[in-house]
């Protein structure tokens, strides 16, 4: 049987939960276009993203170390798919839309710039000497829409507005302030922000062990570490304690799975008591609560708080992390100072933009966020 928009939308609101974002209350688009009969529209949001070429530039962007550093390491693509999955298996026990939260959570790093968090750092302080700013989450969204407001011919996605107010999940004040709706972010925001974070502060801690730039007997201490080793054990057997390399790394990998794991059962099961304590019954609660619904318990907050706080100092700012990261902080801004001061280095595109009257420096920027790491060492050679 081949099913039509009507039984899709029929189907899905069978099994979404009274406060869920139904296909069929969807805002629309920024742009009318003729209705998909056979896919509802975040649906189809989640296979333009999957067919951009922003996504696809994601497997060379930075993660923790820059993308040619190991094969084995995570990039921004395989963090993409990673916060999908984990997103998709929420919103799937709460009732909660997973395909516009695959959408969101595919799209939330196409805005990062190459060299990770500290090239995201370089274009702030750069643009700040503009009186401007630069974070990726804006940048998500503004990839999204093209500046199809300054140029109507610059290819765009023309994405559901939902998926691009998804884009500022990470700043509930910066939501209100450039939402289309003047609300608060629906649950499927808040899930892929939350999946962000289980994410990346599992799979960066199995990197950094991997890697050998922090240890076991440094991570053992957590207790997110030692609930995950004692599942683990329990599962497995001490077996898995063996001392060679190899049962080394099936031991780590066995344990983060349960961190994760544990992590995802503590945010569902509070989501759940709090949509059930604040009463919220419908997609406009959701939107007019002020704060989050998503949240980890109170008991793992400060768990999490402290892995994270030991991945910052002992990780992130590795000398051997920060020696690459600076590296791509001078390239960032060599670039930017080469390409505002020749602008006919630009593409074609970026220049055309410059012409419906966009601030050059803001131009510039949007063409380097999308470079890939290799990318902006082979235009910072070629310029230097």
């Amino acid at each position: 049987m081949l099913k039509d928009r009507t039984q899709l939308e029929k189907e899905e609101q069978q099994k979404l939960a009274p406060y869920a974002m139904a296909s069929a209350k969807t805002a629309g688009r920024v742009h009318k276009e003729p209705i998909d009969q056979n896919r509802l529209p975040f649906q189809r949001d989640r296979d333009r993203i999957l067919h951009c070429k922003s996504f696809r530039r994601l497997q060379a962007k930075t993660q923790v170390f820059v993308s040619y550093f190991g094969d084995h390491y995570r990039d921004r693509l395989t963090h993409s798919i990673e916060v999908s999955q984990i997103a998709r298996g929420l919103c799937r026990t709460l009732g909660l839309n997973e395909d516009l939260a695959e959408a969101i959570s595919i799209a939330h790093d196409l805005g990062h710039t190459p060299f990770g968090h500290g090239g995201e750092d370089a274009l702030d302080e750069i643009m700040q000497k503009y009186d401007l700013n630069f974070e990726h989450n804006e940048q998500s969204r503004r990839i999204l829409e093209k500046l199809e407001r300054i140029n109507p011919n610059f290819d765009g996605l023309n994405v559901s507005k939902e998926v691009l107010d998804g884009m500022l999940k990470h700043n509930p004040h910066a939501y209100k302030t450039y939402s289309e709706f003047e609300e608060y972010p629906h649950l499927e925001a808040q899930i892929a922000d939350a999946a962000d974070e289980i994410a990346y502060i599992n799979h960066d801690l199995d990197d950094g062990l991997r890697s050998g730039l922090i240890t076991l007997e440094q991570v053992s201490v957590f207790k997110l570490w030692q609930l995950g080793h004692r599942t683990a054990i329990d599962l497995y057997g001490k077996t898995i304690l063996a001392k060679d390399k190899e049962s080394q790394r099936r031991y780590c990998s066995r344990v983060i799975s349960k961190m994760i794991s544990h992590m995802i059962k503590d945010l569902q099961n509070t989501t759940a008591k709090n949509i059930d304590q604040n009463n919220i019954s419908s997609l406009e609660k959701v939107r007019s609560y002020k704060g989050r619904l998503v949240t980890f318990s109170k008991n793992l907050t400060p768990d999490i708080k402290d892995l994270r706080s030991f991945l910052l100092d002992n990780f992130y700012n590795h000398p051997k992390v920060a020696t690459q990261i600076e590296k791509g902080k001078k390239i960032i801004r060599k670039l930017f100072e080469y390409l505002v001061n020749n602008q006919n280095k630009l593409p074609p595109n970026y220049r055309q933009l410059i012409k419906f009257g966009e601030q050059p420096e803001i131009v510039v920027k949007d063409y380097i966020a999308g470079m890939t790491d290799h990318y902006a060492e082979e235009k910072f050679n070629s310029f230097s």
